[in-house]
């Protein structure tokens, strides 16, 4: 999964750690007010193509119960013969939504509650530093205990906004929070890159505006300009909190994509040809 090779010195190309160990008990008092308050034809309205705000709340349950160890009601996660890590991942989600759909909101929100509580409990424990689950997008596997936290933080943050958006409300602008989704999200940007050549100094500068926004760059080590997959690829600086972006991007708060894809739009990108003749131009970058 590792788009670095091993034995590659540290994870520094993945920028600065992020803490996100002091936001899961505030993400979930949020969840929570919002749980509490719906009325029962809130709790059928749909929240993803397959799923209602039911559906979303249960799967959180699960993914609580998953990152705890624990298997309530006997129920194991198991491979099918031949079955790739994808398929896997759909099934078994798929399985577990349908295994308590019958659950009562009440009961549904009292156990997101204990859940979530121990969860919380159980990253603000956690080693930043220490080896942990690998995070796919970032091509990094085992994964330094900061980012697997923080990519777990993004998964219980993205499912409430689904469950507001579902309800009619925007996406939450609280902007810790938010400030640490975009950042977290930011770190796919090296292994995105890994097969775009560049002139080694290449640098790709992805700014973001309002009080949750920062700036992000991504420089282009030997390897790339040699087109190997060396541990010199690309890395990532920065973050927030940022003054004067200089490129503009939609201030966080107003209403985007409901799907939080992981596409940076358009961005500046210089290479190192000195000052007066940089070479400015948008470009896209797409999960590979």
């Amino acid at each position: 999964m590792s788009s670095k090779p091993p034995g590659a010195p540290g994870t520094s190309w993945l920028g600065e750690p992020i803490d996100a160990r002091p936001l899961f008990r505030p993400e979930l008092e949020a969840l929570l007010g919002t749980l509490r308050g719906l009325r029962p034809a809130d709790w059928r309205a749909p929240a993803l193509p397959r799923w209602s705000v039911h559906d979303v709340a249960v799967h959180l349950l699960g993914d609580c119960y998953g990152r705890l160890g624990q298997a309530p009601d006997g129920y194991r996660r198991v491979f099918a013969p031949g079955e790739t890590l994808e398929a896997f991942i759909h099934r078994t989600n798929q399985e577990w939504v349908d295994l308590h759909a019958e659950d009562s909101p009440a009961s549904l929100v009292d156990a997101l509650e204990a859940a979530g509580t121990r969860l919380a409990r159980h990253f603000a424990a956690t080693d930043p530093q220490a080896p942990a689950l690998g995070v796919s997008w970032a091509g990094v596997d085992p994964a330094p205990g900061w980012l697997d936290t923080a990519r777990e933080f993004t998964e219980h943050w993205t499912h409430r906004q689904q469950i507001r958006h579902a309800l009619g409300r925007g996406t939450d602008p609280e902007p810790r929070a938010l400030s640490t989704v975009l950042d977290t999200f930011m770190r796919a940007l090296p292994h995105t890159l890994r097969h775009t050549p560049a002139p080694e100094g290449t640098q790709i500068e992805v700014s973001v505006e309002g009080p949750a926004g920062g700036t992000w760059t991504v420089t282009a080590g030997a390897a790339v300009t040699a087109g190997t997959d060396g541990t010199d690829g690309w890395s990532l600086t920065g973050g927030p909190p940022r003054e004067s972006p200089r490129t503009r991007r939609r201030p966080p708060g107003q209403r985007g994509p409901r799907r939080f894809p992981r596409r940076t739009g358009s961005v500046r990108c210089r290479r190192p040809v000195g000052p007066s003749a940089a070479d400015r131009r948008p470009v896209r970058l797409s999960p590979q």
